[in-house]
């Protein structure tokens, strides 16, 4: 189970085990054991407009190799490979920041005033210098301020739920006080093909008469599709395993039950031909930030443009949002104020993501002015049709206004933990899930963005078994 704990206070979860259940085993019946999968890609820039060939590739290039005469032995014979997610990417034993000892979680949460967090932050100091090179008189700014008072709002909360549940976790052992160094390829991050970039190069395809275009393109073993195909139309999976693909001659595991779109917010048209309208949509939107911008390293998007997001036209009456935001209020602020208005969808609740260590710690300091070590999700319903509304919530619980979700988080960049079994009991079951901005896929969702097949990389994974 994903969810290890289940406290009133919220849950912990375990990441790595809910990417694992997911199902990345693989059944091939091509003639070579070494997973032959048919070669649905971009091979290079140059051959982008042409179709692809059946081209028979490797599924694994850590595998042990096969001579010709182990082909003709499994003729007609289904190879089994099962894959699972590298622990390395979970291996937080440590915190990046070590607390004071009065400032550690197993202390018990002391009663602090807006005043007594301010004096007590372990970068006050560092702030301090900063306002001096700025020559700042005033101390905080007033967005330094809001989140000064946001954080002694929550800060108890946070504190004493994730307490709580870190307990549960060390008492079944799932959390280690003391935990051994994981032997670790640390270093070893696999480098990706530019998928962004991939989504910019299908601006220059043909344009295609959509009458005479295919709105999905399903995932089968012995046919072979065009390129374009993966790139404007959603592409599904639909069969009990996982399956392969192959773009720009890196290969992506797809879950089993799964469909995707690859394409920037400027190629949404596909998600909407897809005619399906959606009981949860989860958002991570690229918040635009000062650091994004200096380090030119993830695109962002403005106010503006994530409000022209077609979530109205995408959404099922009812349908429940979740958006991730940062720990800027001015993000927090506009996505209550601006965003939910706009797409009539009512706020219902804040929740907070809390990052600890294998050892139960915050990952950072609680009362950090740098980072903190908590996320915000803003939860709300689409408003609409009230008789339809009170129809789907019947049978399931009303959303809670505070939880929390404590996890060990992955080391990749916006890995967000899954929120699929957190969600179970406040929807109904096999409802419609999409994700927009999404990094990853998962069975039984639909997932969106530039980067939607980004860890999903066959070099994050091991192959565990071959049978």
């Amino acid at each position: 189970m994903s969810v290890v704990h289940r406290l009133t206070a919220g849950w912990l979860v375990d990441h790595l085990s809910f990417i694992n259940q997911c199902g990345y085993e693989i059944c091939d019946s091509f003639a070579c054991p070494g997973g032959v999968t048919l070669n649905t890609s971009v091979t290079s820039t140059e051959d982008c407009h042409g179709s692809s060939a059946c081209v028979a590739t490797s599924s694994s290039s850590s595998g042990p190799t096969h001579s010709p005469e182990d082909a003709t032995e499994t003729e007609g014979k289904t190879a089994k490979m099962r894959y699972v997610f590298r622990e390395e990417f979970f291996d937080v034993s440590k915190p990046h920041i070590v607390a004071p000892p009065e400032g550690q979680l197993c202390q018990g949460c002391p009663k602090m005033s807006l005043t007594e967090i301010k004096s007590n932050m372990d970068f006050f100091f560092h702030y301090l210098l900063i306002l001096q090179k700025r020559k700042r008189k005033c101390l905080f700014n007033q967005g330094e301020q809001d989140a000064l008072e946001y954080h002694s709002r929550v800060r108890k909360m946070i504190w004493e739920g994730t307490l709580h549940l870190v307990q549960e976790g060390l008492k079944s052992g799932f959390l280690h006080q003391t935990t051994a160094e994981l032997d670790c390829r640390k270093n070893n991050v696999p480098v990706v093909c530019g998928l962004a970039e991939l989504c910019e190069m299908a601006k220059q395809f043909p344009a295609v008469n959509e009458g005479d275009h295919q709105a999905v393109y399903v995932l089968e073993d012995e046919t072979s599709s065009p390129d374009q195909d993966l790139l404007s139309c959603v592409t599904e999976n639909t069969s009990n395993h996982a399956k392969i693909i192959v773009l720009m001659g890196q290969k992506y595991l797809v879950p089993p039950k799964s469909s995707f779109l690859l394409s920037d917010i400027s190629c949404l048209q596909p998600l909407l031909n897809y005619k399906k309208k959606y009981d949860v949509i989860v958002i991570d939107p690229p918040w635009e930030n000062k650091s994004v911008k200096r380090s030119n390293r993830y695109s962002h998007l403005s106010s503006w443009q994530i409000k022209q997001i077609p979530v109205p036209t995408l959404a099922a009456p009812n349908c429940l949002v979740v958006t991730w935001v940062t720990n800027r209020q001015k993000h927090l602020h506009f996505v209550k104020e601006e965003l939910y208005p706009h797409w009539s969808v009512k706020t219902l609740a804040e929740w907070h993501w809390v990052k600890i260590t294998r050892a139960g710690e915050f990952v950072l300091p609680l009362d950090s002015l740098h980072k903190k070590p908590y996320e915000v999700l803003v939860l709300g319903r689409v408003q609409g049709d009230v008789k339809e509304a009170l129809r789907k919530s019947e049978g399931v619980l009303p959303i809670p206004e505070h939880k929390l979700i404590v996890s060990i988080p992955c080391t990749l960049h916006s890995h967000k933990p899954p929120l699929t079994a957190v969600l179970a009991e406040f929807i109904k079951p096999d409802v419609e899930c999409l994700e927009l901005f999404a990094r990853n896929l998962q069975p039984g969702w639909t997932s969106w963005g530039n980067e939607v097949l980004k860890f999903q990389h066959i070099d994050y994974f091991t192959l565990l078994q071959k049978e």
